[in-house]
């Protein structure tokens, strides 16, 4: 029997069951409404759970389900629909939707102004090159960052330069990414903005507050209540991963163990294998007083940027040129192959080092890299050479090699830049991202790189993207404004400062998760409204019995964390909010509390990959289910253990 088969033979059992399960809860709940609101539950974690659909499909079909009750609830024995259709869509309109969707529009604002690579710089500059020094420091970072955006932007952002980390200090990429991965989940509960189902939790307390008597009401959270929490779990999953790291985190390279990195490939391909370098022109340097034709006539290395005293930084096209003068102090970035560095470094008499630190900003792996072009037919440039063309100071591309019927026929130090073209030449250069997208469109190059950074950073728009930041923060921190105002001022700031464009606010949004989100919404109110979330916490108070408030704490906490494991994590804390508030006052505790116990619990998604952020993070870093259960075993039960501590301590 196929894979196939077997899946869906699975999905069939697992629907009898379900159904099974569904008509016996019928038999025994209080009122039909309960039943089939329980009915649809039961329906909604089915489809999450199995993966029928798409979550957001799945949640859009339950939505409508639900408003089409208002027509059918005589024959479903009801004297009104689950829910109104007046409102059906007011999560579309939500305090928590429009919160997200700024949220998001604001953290590409940040990153578009290359703020975020300037993060990523730093820490290829101080990051070092052993393990227990990189995984603190990227894993802080991007801790930091979800705090304030979305934790699989965050995510996204460091993924190459987590890739471009290993490659220069040769610690296995697995090593790494989970790490930082799951630091990256751990940084959205620092904040109120910091995950999805901090953002809802307050409208979720608003809604519950309506069917309360005026002494139980619930006072909403806010930004920062949260962040001895955040800040806790953070700093346990840093200390984790440094401690057990060697025992827990697989050694694996890439996908299967096999993925083969740039460095792989190149020397595959075109025997080759090079590295970027900083060289300091020191006084008694050979260097000294000559320009970058003769250097690079007596040194096998390519210079691709400069910086001097004279003229500052000297990168891509027009910047750098075989008639610069090198005087000492000058540091230059250069492609140096691993098989001659001995002689570059006791020919050059500068100092050399691997790790970038001028030029950690302007190439940074998300600036510039290798890349590969072929000579077309038909192009202008056949018979001519990159010195005839003058090609690194007209396109910006610093020629390292040409592959001509599969054979290399000529790299850095061998004449390469003297050899005429022909049509199919495999040219091997480093240049920068900006230069590779321009070039894109010019007809005498095929660029065969297409997986770079093709979106323009806006530098200049520094200052109003941390302008309108700093005001959205300011007003969530010291006025009586919703979040959603005061993020969407942040998010419009963004837009009319031109820091980005209609279109680009329109792209940040991942609209998948705004659909998921409002479409759960008109679930959550069902579930209260119609007396489900009471019935279902009165008999878990029963089967609790006599257990400590901590105890039942512990059990939300617990449960919150196998639904998100099995469905969305917002789907999870709809769901679950309504039952821990009641659960909380049948028991005599703090609602509030329970429900933000709810909240921070459906971040505990570490045992399996359906998170996000994990599922980002597989493919690179070549993890199999066992990895995460191993290692993602020991980190769920810290995250409950320290969770439970701290909300207990602080509140």
């Amino acid at each position: 029997m196929s894979f196939l088969s077997n899946l869906s033979l699975k999905k069939i059992i697992a629907a009898v069951v379900f159904l099974a399960f569904g008509l016996y809860f019928a038999t025994v709940v209080p009122t039909i409404a309960i039943a089939w609101v329980s009915g649809i539950l039961l329906l909604t974690i089915y489809l999450f759970a199995f993966e029928i659909f798409d979550v957001d499909v799945a949640a859009i079909t339950i939505m409508v389900m639900l408003g089409l009750t208002s027509i059918l609830a005589p024959l479903m024995g009801l004297d009104q629909g689950l829910v109104s259709t007046d409102a059906l869509f007011n999560g579309f309109a939500s305090n928590a939707v429009m919160s997200i969707i700024a949220v998001m529009i604001i953290g590409a604002g940040l990153d578009k102004t290359g703020i975020m690579t300037k993060v990523a710089a730093f820490i290829l500059k101080v990051g070092g090159s052993t393990e227990s020094r990189i995984i603190p420091i990227i894993s802080s970072t991007v801790g930091v960052i979800s705090s304030f955006m979305q934790n699989v932007g965050a995510a996204a952002l460091f993924l190459p330069v987590v890739s471009r980390i290993s490659a220069r200090t040769g610690l296995p990429l697995s090593r790494l990414l989970m790490p930082m991965g799951f630091c990256a989940i751990l940084g959205g509960t620092i904040t109120m903005v910091g995950s999805s189902p901090l953002i809802l939790l307050n409208d979720l307390i608003l809604t519950s507050n309506k069917v309360l008597p005026a002494d139980q009401q619930m006072e909403t959270w806010t930004l920062f209540s949260v962040t001895p929490v955040g800040l806790a779990l953070v700093g346990t999953g840093i200390l984790y991963f440094v401690i057990a790291g060697r025992f827990v985190l697989p050694a694996s390279k890439g996908e299967d163990g096999d993925v083969v990195d740039e460095h792989e490939y190149l020397d595959t391909t075109y025997g080759i294998d090079y590295n970027l370098y900083e060289i300091t022109v020191t006084p008694d340097s050979r260097l000294v007083g000559k320009n970058m034709d003769e250097v690079e006539a007596d040194h096998p290395f390519r210079v691709v940027a400069v910086r001097s005293n004279k003229d500052g930084f000297r990168v891509g096209a027009l910047g750098v040129d075989r008639d610069v003068v090198i005087e000492e102090g000058d540091v230059l970035a250069a492609v140096i192959g691993t098989d001659v560095f001995e002689f570059v470094r006791t020919a050059a008499r500068a100092k050399i080092r691997s790790t970038l630190r001028t030029f950690s900003e302007r190439m940074a792996p998300t600036k510039a890299g290798i890349a590969e072009i072929v000579i077309p037919p038909g192009s202008n440039l056949i018979g001519k050479s990159a010195r005839d063309i003058w090609m690194r100071k007209t396109t910006g591309l610093s020629l390292l090699a040409i592959n001509r019927g599969g054979e290399t026929i000529a790299r850095e130090g061998g004449g390469v830049r003297d050899v005429p073209f022909m049509s199919g030449d495999a040219l091997v250069v480093h240049t920068t991202w900006a230069d590779l997208a321009h070039l894109q469109r010019n007809p005498n190059f095929l660029i065969m790189t297409t997986e770079f950074p093709h979106e323009e950073e806006r530098p200049n728009k520094v200052g109003p993207a941390l302008l309108f930041f700093l005001i959205a923060l300011s007003m969530i921190l010291f006025t009586d404004l919703r979040l959603s105002v005061a993020l969407m001022t942040g998010a419009m700031g963004m837009v009319l400062s031109r820091v980005l464009s209609i279109d680009e606010a329109y792209r940040a949004v991942s609209w998948k998760t705004v659909f998921l989100l409002a479409s759960l919404i008109p679930l959550g109110l069902a579930v209260e409204t119609s007396g489900t979330a009471a019935y279902i916490a009165e008999r878990t108070l029963n089967l609790l019995g006599g257990m400590p408030t901590w105890g039942i704490q512990a059990a939300v906490a617990v449960l919150a964390t196998f639904f998100t494991l099995v469905m969305s994590n917002v789907g999870a804390t709809v769901l679950l909010v309504p039952l821990a508030v009641n659960i909380a006052i049948g028991a005599g505790a703090d609602p509030a509390l329970f429900a933000l116990t709810v909240a921070i619990a459906t971040s505990n998604s570490f045992l399996i990959p359906t998170h996000q952020v994990n599922a980002l993070i597989m493919g690179p870093g070549g993890y199999r289910v066992p990895d995460f259960m191993k290692a993602g075993g020991i980190m769920t039960v810290l995250f409950l253990v320290v969770s439970l501590t701290v909300l207990n301590l602080i509140f």
